[in-house]
């Protein structure tokens, strides 16, 4: 009987001991960041427009990351961050959310200068600085950056601000340089009057 109890003791405190040894290790080593969601949110193209039904793109990354969201949600990103993302959670690829923007056309904000009035609510809302002006000056949108969310869209009083288009160049690398209208080149002894 003391054997027993010797042993039930020793069990016990070998147990205690190992259980004291890992929670101090889960304290000391804990993971505070999600490195899941980090890579999820660099992948995605940071423009904060809202198109996926998240106020940005963090929580739609939080969301894809710990509540099993679609990752076809993105409409600016569309299937090139789509299948980064499904690479990285190791999913299949899914379709985009609406078939009918499986190939988003890219739209800029255009401000209209005749009507704008220089209020700068529209600078206020835009979440990556497109929009440059001053109070009571007119404002312009920086093309380059304007990522085509229409935050803008809503705070105008005037109306002056509309989604354009942008129509992108096509790639002239594959040109059939044969058949293509040839240059000449004309000296300039020929053009010059001698006097």
């Amino acid at each position: 009987m003391t054997s027993l109890c010797i042993s039930v003791a020793v069990l016990s405190t070998i147990s205690f001991i190992c259980g004291s040894l890992l929670g101090y290790t889960a304290y000391r080593c804990a993971v505070t960041k999600d490195i899941i969601v980090d890579q999820i949110d660099a992948v995605l193209p940071q423009s904060q427009c809202g198109q996926c039904g998240y106020p940005g793109c963090r929580p739609y990354a939080n969301a894809i990351g710990h509540n099993h969201e679609m990752i076809n949600k993105c409409v600016p990103g569309g299937d090139q961050t789509m299948l980064k993302i499904a690479k990285i959670i190791n999913v299949h690829p899914q379709p985009l959310d609406n078939p009918n923007r499986s190939q988003p056309e890219r739209t800029i904000a255009w401000i209209n200068e005749d009507h704008c009035i220089g209020c700068t609510k529209c600078i206020h809302v835009c979440p990556v600085d497109a929009i440059i002006g001053a109070k009571r000056t007119m404002h312009t949108v920086l093309t380059a950056i304007c990522t085509g969310c229409n935050l803008c869209l809503a705070p105008c009083p005037t109306n002056c601000i509309e989604m354009r288009i942008v129509f992108s160049t096509p790639n002239l690398s594959h040109w059939d340089k044969n058949n293509s209208i040839s240059e000449r080149i004309i000296s300039v002894n020929s053009h010059v009057s001698h006097l």
